[in-house]
């Protein structure tokens, strides 16, 4: 069999499983097994398919029909031009979180903060474009620091980041410029009509906090001001319909110059405040 023959193998089987873009990910699949990137695959399509590339094709194709998301199956995600390693411990980076290093960029900082890191793309980020900053993450899950350490020594920004493992702020000392947060903010409610691919494959911890979706920002408004510079920058990121609800809670911790920023699509994505100087 050929690489064409089994891409258009592939596609017509994640269609059947009900997959929404079986061409891409067939695609994405097929270039995992062949062990190049993804711009190069059709390239290989009219070579015949070794045994151990379809092998583990296949192997592939069965955990996406099971509606298993891609990166875990390949085990990377591109996020803001890095390839960080994912698991099922950690969320899937976003394009959507990518709004929120693009508004932390936007002045300066030395010292960062990411509560609940998960595969640390957040943190790591910032200290790669910022190349003289530190930072530091904590996650209460261990697993989840374990393949933020791991991104972190891929990256080679080992020496530059730290990690600490409990709730919110409750491992950290000292005061930041900068502290940043992605944290579970979909509602009890919402947990049903997620994608099989969420609800299924990534961990709970990281999706929801459970009730009304907001107990995350609820802990992080009250911990941060103990822990930002003054003139130091909160932000996180939200679901569409919590700008409103988010700056209340910041406004009440006496955080300043509040905003509720849109993300790519022109839904509100990143809630934004500083702690008054």
């Amino acid at each position: 069999m050929t690489g064409a023959e089994a891409f258009r193998a592939a596609v017509a089987r994640l269609t059947g499983a009900g997959v929404p873009d079986p061409a891409r990910d067939a695609r994405l699949l097929l270039a995992h097994a062949l062990g190049v990137t993804p711009d190069r695959v059709m390239l290989a399509l009219q070579d015949p398919l070794s045994e151990d590339a379809a092998t583990l094709f296949d192997a592939a194709l069965a955990a996406r029909s099971a509606r298993q998301p891609v990166s875990q199956i390949t085990g990377r995600r591109h996020f803001w031009g890095r390839s960080f390693r994912v698991t099922r411990d950690v969320l899937d980076p976003r394009p959507e979180t990518e709004g929120l290093i693009a508004e932390a960029l936007r002045a300066p900082f030395s010292e960062v903060l990411d509560l609940g890191t998960g595969s640390g793309a957040i943190l790591l980020t910032l200290l790669a474009e910022r190349p003289l900053a530190q930072g530091l993450a904590t996650d209460l899950s261990p697993a989840a620091l374990a393949v933020a350490q791991a991104n972190a020594a891929t990256l080679g920004l080992g020496a530059r980041a730290r990690f600490a493992q409990g709730s919110w702020f409750d491992p950290v000392v000292g005061s930041f410029d900068l502290i940043v947060s992605n944290p579970p903010y979909i509602s009890a409610a919402e947990m049903a009509g997620l994608s099989p691919e969420v609800l299924e494959w990534e961990p709970h911890l990281a999706l929801t906090p459970g009730g009304d979706g907001l107990d995350a920002y609820r802990a992080i408004a009250a911990g941060a001001p103990a822990h930002l510079r003054p003139g130091g920058r909160l932000m996180v990121e939200i679901g569409p319909a919590q700008g409103a609800d988010v700056a209340a809670l910041f406004a009440a911790a006496g955080l300043a110059e509040i905003r509720v920023l849109p993300d790519f699509d022109g839904r509100d994505r990143v809630v934004a405040a500083i702690r008054p100087a």
